[in-house]
């Protein structure tokens, strides 16, 4: 896998897009749009917060164990009965831990980008969450990644690399508009048109989702 937009394209990214969809009763298109922003932003996130030796150690026990990948083996039952309460609950205090105080503003953003209430967008993060903690502990197994150094490459290879400058450009403005160190900073004004770092951020989801 070289990248998780990647992962969207693929015939699991299908099966993921589907089941967010009828789960959250959502159009599949923008279901597609929400999770194509959202999964490289919440990935760049918990980079960030695995650049501690503390977060990296909490990110990294998760991986090893409560998200070692096995969801990604029945997502067929995972949507077919609809999303256990468990999951969505787990999906939550990811969002939260990873997101922080911007959780909210970052939901609103990308609810007025792909032209959904940021309500909805919160329910297909809380399904999205756990199965993209899923794909990651997959990858770490994979890669037999037991420490900060691979963690951080896992990461960084799933975000692109550096064949996605201009990506990851978008994202650590994104990530920290202002500067100050701050999770998510004036993501509203920057995806929707204001004038901090716009050139990226306005390229790339000028790229992926044409003017809105």
């Amino acid at each position: 896998m070289s990248g998780i937009l990647d992962l969207l394209n693929s015939d699991l990214g299908k099966t993921i897009i589907n089941g967010v969809a009828g789960q959250t009763k959502q159009p599949q298109s923008k279901t597609q749009d929400v999770l194509t922003m959202a999964l490289p932003v919440l990935m760049q996130a918990m980079k960030r917060n695995a650049a501690t030796p503390q977060g990296a150690e909490g990110l990294l026990n998760a991986l090893n164990n409560k998200h070692d990948g096995s969801l990604l083996e029945n997502l067929g039952g995972l949507f077919s009965g609809g999303v256990d309460a468990s999951v969505l609950e787990d999906g939550s205090k990811i969002l939260g831990h990873v997101l922080g105080n911007k959780q909210q503003a970052v939901e609103s953003t990308l609810g007025a980008k792909a032209g959904l209430d940021a309500n909805s967008v919160a329910q297909i993060l809380k399904v999205a969450a756990p199965i993209l903690m899923g794909v990651l502990g997959n990858q770490a197994k994979q890669q037999n990644v037991s420490n900060p150094s691979g963690l951080e490459g896992l990461l960084g290879g799933l975000l692109g690399g550096s064949s996605a400058k201009n990506e990851q450009s978008f994202l650590e403005s994104i990530l920290d508009a202002d500067g100050d160190g701050s999770v998510i900073d004036d993501v509203a004004g920057m995806v929707l048109g204001g004038n901090k770092k716009q050139g990226g951020l306005g390229g790339l989801l000028g790229g992926l989702f044409g003017k809105r």
